[in-house]
């Protein structure tokens, strides 16, 4: 009784924060600070940090990771899965909800939409890369990323490009800095930790080499959303790209109903990655819309438990955090491949499309208007022009 007691309690504090968590990963740990450690004291500072600091350092959604991890130290497994439920599951029903409004009723007025993803990604790019560029080596590995990506429009050029980035990153990028060595005990051996993160690379070979003998609707989606999901360095916006090629690219969707998804999603609360429960709408129903959110978040779960106790370990050494600079760097030409085409060529009509847009960046940069309140403006000026 006293762990369902624990598990309901965490449900219950992690869905207030997925119904008022709004501003993106980073104020997601804002809200976080705030509510585990400095509110209800769940975690150390101390740990909160580490946590953080891990999940910088793995793939996946940042505050999602943070949200599983202190729910395995409040209550295990269990306490992880349920913080995730809690956290993600708002965004996901208002989105599922959208996906069929929008499939039942004419919606011309999105292109308003439409403009505020393109001021979105771009203000995400500017950030990111004053975040994650920092050398002549960062910068040579996001134009190269940017230039391969865009010039060939291949699904593995992706992979790829993550994989020669974290390569080159290992041999020429040092990162010394010392970090904290404490950290509070993790509720789960290293014999599960290992079975979680083997299980995570098995996923990761295993599904593309199955991949040509199940022609299943389902198969297919749990796939893509868990390649997508598995391999997004540097925040939930890198989901972008990604997500572009695994669907609009191979024709399950189009791109207008793709970007004005993504616009719809920063007007929602909780983590960027439930973007997937629109698509998965959009191709499937809402049998889809489960599938893309339980396989877009999966890896994210087997890594930051996975890795929890193996963490001091990983994080001495310098080289090894190097190459996970190198994959930030190269996502964030990525993610600029992906403003150009296709969010820039297909929502850019005219003049007036650029001036808004800019506007609208200007309004994120410098009076940092929150996102859904752009989408909110972005809607009225659809209905109004369009």
């Amino acid at each position: 009784m006293r762990l369902l007691r624990r598990l309901w309690e965490i449900f219950l504090v992690s869905f207030k924060l997925g119904c008022t968590s709004f501003g993106g990963p980073t104020a997601h740990l804002g809200y976080f600070q705030n509510e585990y450690v400095e509110k209800r004291k769940w975690l150390s500072a101390n740990d909160y940090s580490q946590l953080v600091a891990l999940s910088q350092f793995l793939p996946g959604p940042a505050s999602s990771q943070v949200g599983m991890g202190i729910g395995l130290l409040r209550g295990g497994i269990f306490g992880s899965i349920i913080s995730f439920i809690g956290f993600t599951l708002p965004s996901v029903l208002l989105l599922i909800a959208f996906g069929y409004f929008s499939t039942h009723v004419e919606l011309s007025w999105v292109h308003g939409l439409k403009l505020v993803a393109v001021a979105i990604v771009a203000q995400a790019i500017l950030d990111m890369s004053r975040k994650l560029i920092s050398s002549i080596w960062h910068l040579i590995i996001a134009l190269s990323a940017l230039g391969v990506v865009l010039l060939w429009g291949h699904s593995l050029s992706q992979v790829l490009v993550i994989g020669l980035a974290a390569l080159i990153g290992f041999r020429f990028i040092k990162i010394t800095k010392e970090m904290n060595q404490h950290v509070t005990v993790v509720p789960i051996s290293k014999k599960a930790g290992f079975i979680l993160l083997s299980l995570f690379f098995l996923l990761l070979i295993g599904l593309p080499a199955v991949s040509p003998f199940m022609q299943y609707e389902w198969f297919i989606l749990i796939e893509k959303f868990y390649l997508s999901g598995a391999l997004v360095f540097g925040g939930g916006h890198v989901v972008l790209p990604l997500l572009e090629v695994q669907f609009v690219q191979s024709g399950l969707m189009s791109s207008s109903d793709f970007i004005t998804g993504y616009g719809m999603t920063q007007a929602v609360p909780g983590p960027l990655f439930t973007f997937a429960s629109y698509i998965g709408m959009m191709i499937a129903g809402v049998p889809g819309a489960v599938i893309a959110t339980i396989a877009i978040f999966l890896p994210a779960f087997l890594l930051i438990v996975g890795a929890m106790p193996f963490w001091l370990a990983l994080n001495q050494f310098p080289r090894l955090r190097g190459a996970i600079a190198g994959a930030n760097a190269a996502v964030v030409g990525i993610l600029a491949a992906a403003f150009f085409h296709p969010i820039a060529t297909e929502t850019i009509e005219n003049w007036l499309d650029i001036v808004i847009s800019a506007i609208f960046l200007w309004c994120l940069m410098r009076w940092k208007i929150p996102p859904y309140l752009l989408v909110i403006i972005g809607l009225c000026i659809g209905i109004i022009r369009y």
